[in-house]
């Protein structure tokens, strides 16, 4: 479904991302996996077409070059992204957000809402604003994606900095998507989000080192990334 071949991305002189390739098939939950400043945030938004433009290399959806296609057109065919920083609606209840996805009865709303661990009846008429915690506002980000239905998720570290109890749900809501039939781009540095995944990569100085299983990935990633000195100049 999306292919990334050779992609580079130079900024204020620094190679940002370097020569990436990667492949994520239909119905698939691909994790890339790696520490804070090595690019994850950034692939996210070339592939969404969001603040840059590649210097190199290609990006393919569908087998469609997308590479040069604005934000807006990547989302009609079906690709979007669930924000590291969640954006704000103020004066949005939950339901009007939620809405704004797609044209969804109440009770796929409802069901949205139930798959992210969040009672319908307690958070429909809630207001999207700073009296949700941090995880209840990950979880109502990732039910706008699910009542989005796309083709293509991309979820930039939805699993950061939330607390124990949310993260089954935020789990959940990732499989259900999944099952959904939806392809999941899961970009994190939580070894337990990446259990779930179908296939991991390892990202490091923008370049994906290596592929495999996530329990190999894990496994790799805690002996070489996590006690490395030496973040974006890999051996």
């Amino acid at each position: 479904m999306l292919q990334i071949k050779n992609l580079g991305l130079i900024l204020d002189g620094k190679l940002i991302i370097n020569d990436l390739d990667l492949h994520v098939a239909k119905g698939e939950i691909h994790a890339v996996l790696g520490v804070n400043g090595t690019g994850k945030t950034t692939l996210a938004h070339l592939i969404m077409g969001i603040n840059y433009l590649p210097d190199a290399g290609k990006i393919m959806f569908e087998g469609k070059d997308i590479t040069r296609y604005p934000i807006s057109q990547r989302a009609k065919m079906g690709i979007t992204l669930a924000w590291q920083e969640p954006a704000r609606f103020e004066g949005l209840s939950i339901r009007e957000y939620l809405e704004l996805a797609n044209e969804l009865k109440v009770e796929e709303i409802e069901d949205c809402l139930w798959t992210v661990g969040l009672s319908p009846s307690q958070f429909l008429n809630r207001a999207v604003d700073t009296s949700l915690s941090g995880g209840e506002r990950r979880r109502v980000e990732l039910a706008s994606v699910l009542a989005m239905k796309p083709k293509l998720a991309i979820l930039d570290e939805v699993d950061s900095g939330i607390d124990v109890v949310s993260l089954p749900h935020i789990i959940n809501g990732i499989v259900k998507m999944k099952s959904l039939g939806s392809s999941v781009l899961l970009i994190t540095h939580n070894e337990d989000a990446v259990e779930i995944a179908n296939k991991a990569s390892v990202l490091c100085a923008g370049k994906i080192l290596k592929t495999g299983s996530p329990k190999e990935m894990c496994q790799w990633f805690r002996q070489n990334c996590q006690v490395c000195n030496h973040i974006n100049v890999p051996d």
